[in-house]
């Protein structure tokens, strides 16, 4: 099987623009490809791993990646997806987060002169006045066609500011740089990255003509990467700092029935033989799944020591004995909360995030039975947790089988 042939197989590819000359590409190593991450945070989380995963297949088969990070696109924020402006960072800010991607990109992504590269669009971006942008740039984009973008129609609804509407050309002159500069030829993304991904292809050949062309070839990575990354509470980093590899597992061990397959053949680097296998598995079969998913997606980021003690926490906190993790969830009892030394569970459980609100609190205890402190169900809506009876290690509240919190007292 072609590499390609694998990513279709692995469900990654959702479109092209020309799939003979990118087969042609990637299939023999002649690909120096790029995907560009905007520094919005001090981390990459889990939207960006599918991204990560990409690069490193095409790396090992042979082809060449190029990380963009856009130092100077992330002054203005990418409108696609959005239905509001993104926050605005000060420059010191964005070169930070810059300088926390590269340091997590490069334990996944092997760099060097002849293997991969980081680039920052800041380079040139930064430099360019927007007299010369417009002439270089913009004189070769109808307002509107890009009107008409994907990226731009949700936010047309509530006002897109002309600060967003400056960001499809910029995309376009990035790619246009990289071409000129370092050999690239073709280009990763999102679906919601179509119309930009199409807007740089178009740049190079109206400014470099037909003959070059050849190259300049999209492919676009499945929808999926964008519904990860997310939780009901805050995004999931790679950052150990602000997903802990236990949180990290627990993320992917608590995945939809429905997606653990598609999420096994997307992100792992197992067999797809291996993996077809696994298709019929049902009932147990299924956690067994999601657990092999759990811990090699860990072990891609966290290490196989850290995969391995988040596997082993997590058998032990499920199964009822053991301690907990030291990295599990953790929430601090505050004086606010407290009286007469005592804390009523609903405030504790709202406080420490595992409901939205006391009567939620209220008919996960009495309705549920969902609720447990230490193995042992709480069944009372109106129980009390002593302060002073809680150990220094802490007490670890549970909702339902997936999801917990050790509480400490400060």
């Amino acid at each position: 099987m072609t590499i390609y042939d694998e990513l279709v197989a692995r469900g990654l590819i959702a479109q092209v623009t020309d799939e003979d000359e990118i087969k042609d590409l990637i299939n023999n190593g002649k690909a120096t490809f790029y995907i560009g991450f905007d520094p919005t945070a001090d981390s990459l989380h889990v939207g960006h791993f599918m991204a990560l995963c990409l690069m490193k297949r095409l790396q090992m088969a042979g082809n060449k990646p190029i990380a963009l990070i856009g130092g100077g696109t992330g002054m203005i924020g990418d409108p696609s997806g959005r239905s509001d402006l993104r926050q605005m960072l000060t420059k010191e800010d964005i070169e930070h987060n810059c300088d926390c991607f590269k340091k997590q990109m490069s334990k996944f992504i092997e760099f060097g002169d002849d293997k991969a590269i980081m680039v920052n669009n800041a380079d040139w971006l930064m430099d360019m006045n927007y007299i010369e942008l417009l002439r270089e740039v913009g004189v070769h984009f109808t307002v509107n066609r890009m009107l008409t973008a994907e990226c731009y129609k949700q936010r047309m609804e509530k006002g897109l500011s002309f600060l967003e509407f400056n960001y499809m050309i910029m995309q376009a002159y990035d790619f246009y740089r990289l071409y000129q500069d370092y050999g690239c030829n073709l280009e990763f993304g999102g679906d919601d990255q179509w119309s930009n991904m199409l807007a740089g292809t178009e740049l190079i050949r109206r400014k470099l003509g037909k003959n070059a062309c050849a190259m300049t070839i999209n492919l676009l990575l499945n929808s999926e990467g964008k519904k990860m990354g997310k939780t009901a509470k805050g995004a999931v980093w790679l950052d150990a700092e602000k997903t802990s590899p236990f949180e990290f597992f627990q993320y992917w061990r608590n995945v939809d029935d429905a997606d653990v397959i598609k999420c096994i053949k997307m992100l792992t680097f197992l067999p797809l033989e291996e993996i077809e296998s696994m298709e019929c598995w049902k009932g147990q079969q299924l956690n067994d799944a999601k657990e092999i998913l759990a811990y090699e997606l860990t072990k891609m980021i966290h290490g196989e020591e850290e995969a391995d003690k988040a596997k082993e926490a997590a058998k032990s906190l499920f199964s009822g004995g053991g301690a907990a993790p030291v990295d599990m969830p953790t929430f601090i009892i505050t004086d606010d909360l407290i009286t007469d030394g005592q804390v009523g569970l609903l405030n504790l459980l709202t406080a420490c995030g595992l409901t939205n609100s006391n009567g939620d609190a209220r008919r996960a205890i009495a309705n549920d039975g969902a609720i447990s402190i230490d193995g042992e169900k709480v069944t009372d809506p109106k129980h009390m947790v002593t302060v002073a009876d809680i150990p220094s290690d802490g007490i670890v509240i549970k909702k339902g089988k997936k999801h917990f919190r050790k509480i400490l007292k400060a």
